[in-house]
């Protein structure tokens, strides 16, 4: 399916990240001018996923086993359902029919990230994601790309990071090096050079260890503000356990999630005698040194940050990241117009609009494929 309408036009995206905390839905308005997109966000939302099921994604998102290939259907179907109302509450709040969407870009629930090949054998790469895009399109009545990753992963790329294309098409600038943080679950960084070739990767755990380690010691689903963290006093020795992981000194491209960090990640590297405050504030240590070795090793020039995702409403982990990079500029992605918190939905619907129009997705020097793809399969109203 080729799409080469011109002229402003809609699209929804939907994203359900590594944490799970949420279905972000976001209504985008493309306008074509001289053949570049320059996309808006009428109309964004966050929906809580039911308690249940979001319990159990959390487990298997953290490597727990599915027993029955039964469960894998259903959870496929339970998925595409809460995906599909979010999409139908979302255009109720914004007073549009169906027949005004062009397309819905669904990500889908990430279960299984394996772009190195499977535990078990080490020769199969894959990336899995629920939500069946037939039950979307069938629930909503709205064509419906899903399943964006497997083709890069296909081709030899870790089908991952994707937002990047989507931040040098709305952020970057010729006046300076821009990078673009996502401190979702997982951290993810793209790089927008003045000059030069546009890169991404992942940083390593961002949201996810902080939320799941608040959940467990403090009952609350994430640190409001970094209070939890700031309460306690960050153990290097703790810290540099952490930091001894391997997959840090990995190179680009290269990609990870809640898999391979989670709380039975950090229980293995503990002491027994660590404080719950102590262990916060070395977690959020430990996302802030990451992301700015990461900055400082790939693109050291950089000027300016723009930062996106749940994180940036974590204060104290803003602070600390921008005293680690000193003279750089580092704020919210609101201040070029877009705002951080359904960036990576707006990125879906963006995905979507280039699958329908037969152009790829994925950019290979940030995701390591052959070469450039359309992602995605699509699923008429």
């Amino acid at each position: 399916m080729r799409d080469h309408a011109t002229g402003p036009r809609f699209f929804i995206g939907l994203m359900s990240g590594t944490s799970a905390d949420g279905i972000d839905a976001a209504l985008v308005r493309f306008d074509e001018t001289d053949g570049a997109p320059h996309g808006a966000l009428v109309l964004g939302r966050t929906y809580p996923w039911d308690p249940v099921l979001r319990e159990r994604l959390v487990a298997v998102g953290q490597g727990a086993r599915i027993d029955s290939l039964d469960e894998v259907g259903t959870l496929d179907v339970r998925i595409a359902e809460a995906l599909a109302e979010a999409a139908t509450r979302l255009l109720a709040e914004a007073g549009m029919a169906a027949g005004a969407i062009t397309a819905i870009g669904s990500h889908g629930q990430t279960v299984r990230h394996r772009p190195d090949g499977a535990a078990f054998d080490g020769r199969h790469p894959f990336t899995l994601q629920l939500g069946d895009g037939n039950v979307i399109a069938e629930r909503t009545g709205i064509a419906t790309v899903a399943d964006f990753r497997r083709r890069d992963v296909a081709a030899g790329g870790h089908g991952a990071p994707l937002v990047p294309a989507f931040h040098a098409a709305l952020l970057h600038a010729a006046s300076e090096d821009r990078a673009v943080l996502n401190l979702g679950g997982i951290g993810n960084f793209t790089l927008l050079p003045a000059n030069g070739t546009i890169r991404g990767f992942d940083t390593g755990p961002a949201n996810a260890l902080m939320d799941a380690w608040c959940q467990r010691h403090f009952g609350e689903p994430f640190d409001r503000d970094g209070e939890m963290a700031a309460r306690g006093t960050v153990d290097a020795a703790l810290l540099a356990r952490l930091l001894d992981e391997a997959w840090f000194a990995l190179p680009p491209p290269k990609s990870t999630g809640r898999e391979q960090f989670h709380l039975d990640w950090v229980d293995a590297r503990l002491g027994g005698r660590e404080r719950a405050e102590d262990v916060q504030a070395t977690l959020l240590e430990l996302t802030a040194v990451t992301v700015c070795a990461a900055l400082r090793r790939e693109q050291p020039a950089t000027r300016r940050v723009l930062v996106c995702g749940g994180g940036v409403r974590n204060g104290a982990l803003m602070a600390r990241i921008g005293a680690l990079l000193g003279d750089v500029a580092v704020g919210s992605t609101a201040a070029f117009g877009l705002d951080p918190d359904y960036v990576e939905a707006m990125a879906f619907a963006w995905l979507a609009r280039q699958t329908l129009m037969g152009a790829p997705g994925n950019l290979p020097a940030v995701t390591g494929a052959r070469g450039p793809r359309v992602l995605g399969a699509i699923y008429p109203a």
